[in-house]
């Protein structure tokens, strides 16, 4: 019978918020702790920053702009596990530093510069009714990253297990896109019959589950908000 290694609550409180305590430091694990926060949160950034300036370009380079900063002063140390949520933290220095670059256009503007992007309020004033909440877009992608992270950690565990094929033939299934009708033909493609295949899928969405929890948890002060976090992603993915 297949073992499922169980994942405690002290294996889940380790991820994020101890990669952001390294990064702190002034040393090159402490550099590259934060180069791997850069990376695994950029996208949440170009989201919300895509909301507010109405514009891709211009979002993907005050998202370089914003890490770059990061990556190069001391924004990180203003970042403390007991104040919660990673999440929340990263959207509010995101908004210091879109707030901070707003005055400083305005003062270029009055002193007869050009702006270079389209970084006034006024830019976003006009609300399109078919474009979501900056805040809301933020937390959306925030999501959709938690669960990419997931997937891959869920797949090189398969990996490691000599199950990877396995798991990209059933990948659809975890992510709720395949029908009950496609279980027949996986399952024969896969050597198993169809009750076994369904039994190795439950199982896999168990240890998703389990991944999303590990992620997840990993980016809070207290354990207990788990499951709150995770209801509130699920929501911001629309399910």
């Amino acid at each position: 019978m297949e073992s499922t290694p169980v994942l405690s609550s002290s294996t889940f409180h380790t991820t994020r918020w101890t990669r952001v305590c390294l990064a702190q430091a002034d040393s090159e694990d402490g550099r590259r702790a934060l180069a791997d926060l850069c990376d695994a949160y950029y996208e949440p950034v170009v989201a919300f920053l895509r909301c507010e300036l109405r514009d891709a370009d211009a979002a993907r380079d005050m998202s370089h702009a914003f890490f770059a900063e990061i990556l190069a002063g001391d924004a990180i140390h203003s970042a403390d596990p007991a104040r919660g949520r990673f999440r929340a933290y990263l959207l509010g220095a995101v908004k210091h530093f879109l707030s901070h670059q707003r005055k400083a256009a305005r003062r270029v503007k009055r002193g007869g510069g050009v702006e270079a992007v389209p970084l006034e309020d006024e830019a976003c004033a006009v609300a399109d009714a078919r474009q979501p909440a900056p805040d809301a877009e933020f937390d959306r992608q925030w999501a959709v990253t938690m669960l990419a992270r997931s997937l891959e950690a869920l797949r090189q565990e398969c990996r490691t297990q000599g199950r990877e094929t396995f798991f990209e033939t059933v990948k659809p299934l975890l992510m709720g896109e395949g029908s009950h009708g496609d279980h027949s033909a996986l399952a024969q493609a896969s050597g198993m019959n169809v009750d076994a295949f369904r039994m190795a899928v439950h199982r896999l969405k168990k240890r998703l589950r389990l991944c999303v929890k590990a992620e997840v948890a990993g980016t809070l002060d207290d354990p207990a908000m788990v499951q709150e976090e995770m209801q509130a992603l699920f929501a911001a993915l629309g399910g």
